[in-house]
């Protein structure tokens, strides 16, 4: 096997079995995206590959808690595969950039590639398999649909962002409905914004709905 090959190999091994909301098939999803995405913006393919391949490898929501992780562990996978050097440097230092960080926290701006990851990431987390992944992850961690009572937070630091245990809907606010103006690439652009009006009929119609409003 190639490198790419035996990336791919060893992160859908260890993902295969994860819950729905960050399993194998969410990885697969934003490889998808960002090759696609590359495709029409350019970009080195092979770092955004390995890049969409490794952002979740040690995400803090799967690890017990440790932030800024993944660029430690994809960086112990590609030395222990004698990936190059060079090569080593500039996946890991995308992975850890790829993350939501809160809605205060700006993003950082370095390369096309990075721009590229991230963008896929984000993607992945609207429309309707981002509603589903939202629900999910609220669901397994004991979370309500929604608490009229409580309004949503726009965090300014990650820590707060990352410790928030608020309701499901407070995310489609405090994230999701915020992620199409953060998208970097015009491709990305383009997908972001049917998957955001797909967003806000749902969010409308979930409150609708809840407030049983039938007229």
């Amino acid at each position: 096997m190639n490198l790419l090959e035996e990336v791919r190999s060893i992160v859908e091994q260890k993902f295969r079995n994860e819950s729905a909301d960050h399993d194998w098939y969410h990885i697969e999803r934003v490889l998808k995206l960002a090759e696609y995405i590359q495709s029409k913006e350019g970009g080195d393919l092979l770092v955004i590959q390995l890049a969409a391949l490794l952002h979740d490898i040690s995400d803090h929501k799967l690890n017990g808690g440790i932030k800024n992780d993944c660029g430690r562990v994809s960086r112990e996978i590609l030395t222990r595969l004698n990936a190059d050097e060079k090569l080593t440097e500039r996946v890991c230092d995308i992975v850890d950039k790829v993350s939501f960080k809160g809605a205060g926290v700006s993003d950082v701006y370095e390369s096309l590639e990075l721009d590229i990851v991230r963008d896929a990431d984000r993607l992945d987390a609207i429309g309707a398999i981002g509603i589903a992944r939202a629900f999910h992850y609220g669901g397994k961690n004991n979370r309500s649909f929604y608490e009229p009572d409580l309004g949503p937070s726009l965090h300014t630091d990650f820590d707060s962002y990352s410790s928030d245990k608020s309701h499901t809907l407070n995310h489609f606010y405090e994230k999701l409905l915020l992620i199409k103006d953060r998208l970097r690439t015009k491709t990305a652009r383009e997908i972001g914004t049917e998957r955001h009006q797909i967003m806000e009929g749902f969010v409308s119609s979930f409150l609708k709905e809840w407030n049983v409003n039938l007229r």
